[in-house]
């Protein structure tokens, strides 16, 4: 498993243990660290700037996520999918990493397919590829 791809599933799992338990990041974070403590150093920056930056932005997040979820709200979404949207849109949206839209669209499909249902992929998919336009030149 590649670096960037355990960084996500870490990100995940701390985004994911804060939405459902309702603790802080950093609660969630400690809890998880504990759990998968065996993260690179190298990896660790990209994790946390994934979890930090979804966390700091949730709320501009979730308002992109509304106005392109046809039909559907972001408290309707399971969590495991609202924490994978989240966590790419910021990836798309507001980070300063700028990795590739479609690496980063094939990254939350595939944590979707590991953690959630089999049609949530779709689902990510779909509101992914209308959210990309929403990505900023520079």
């Amino acid at each position: 498993m590649s670096k960037r791809r355990l960084a996500r599933e870490y990100a995940l799992q701390t985004l994911y243990i804060a939405d459902a338990a309702s603790m802080s990041v950093s609660e969630a974070g400690v809890y998880v660290n504990n759990f998968y403590g065996n993260m690179e150093e190298d990896t660790f920056p990209f994790c946390k700037d994934l979890v930090t930056g979804t966390f700091t932005n949730k709320n501009k997040i979730d308002k992109i996520l509304s106005s392109y979820a046809t039909n559907w709200s972001v408290d309707r979404m399971s969590s495991v999918d609202r924490c994978i949207l989240r966590m790419a849109t910021y990836e798309i949206v507001y980070s300063a990493d700028k990795a590739p839209v479609p690496a980063i669209i094939d990254e939350a499909i595939e944590l979707s397919k590991k953690y959630s249902t089999d049609k949530s992929g779709k689902f990510i998919n779909g509101l992914l590829d209308r959210i990309k336009a929403e990505r900023k030149n520079g």
